[in-house]
């Protein structure tokens, strides 16, 4: 199955990403600013606990230790699945109400139909970026 344009483009946009911050040039983190706006506060800045974390039902896990837990390999498929909202988290709600994946879905939405945008990549772009930073902070 041929990648659509729009798939395409989102692709060469990530590639270029990875290329400026290999080349050492003052690139955005994506992952680390998606982290920074939507989870700090509950998961805090290290990923060991929030200011919210007290006053949620469930504890906050230990984001540095995901790997560890998982026989020293970071489980890239549920980390996905929970931020994107497939997961039942007791804590985010049940699987109803996808947590950032409805969210980053709206976010997603064109402001103008003149123009092919694929949501669905968009989507997908920002939970892995988000997922791939969680893996940088995984304790060594």
């Amino acid at each position: 199955m041929k990648p659509s344009t729009s798939a395409s483009r989102m692709l060469a946009i990530l590639m270029a990403g990875c290329c400026a911050a290999a080349s050492g040039a003052d690139a955005v983190d994506i992952g680390k600013s998606e982290y920074e706006a939507n989870c700090v506060a509950c998961h805090g800045v290290d990923g060991r606990g929030g200011a919210f974390a007290e006053v949620l039902k469930t504890p906050v896990p230990d984001l540095t230790v995901l790997s560890k837990k998982n026989g020293g390999v970071f489980p890239m498929a549920r980390v996905y699945g929970v931020i994107d909202g497939r997961e039942a988290v007791a804590a985010h709600g049940g699987r109803d109400m996808p947590v950032w994946g409805n969210d980053y879905r709206a976010a997603g939405r064109p402001l103008y139909d003149d123009y092919p945008f694929n949501t669905e990549a968009f989507v997908r772009a920002r939970i892995l970026a988000l997922s791939e930073y969680l893996h940088r902070l995984q304790a060594k």
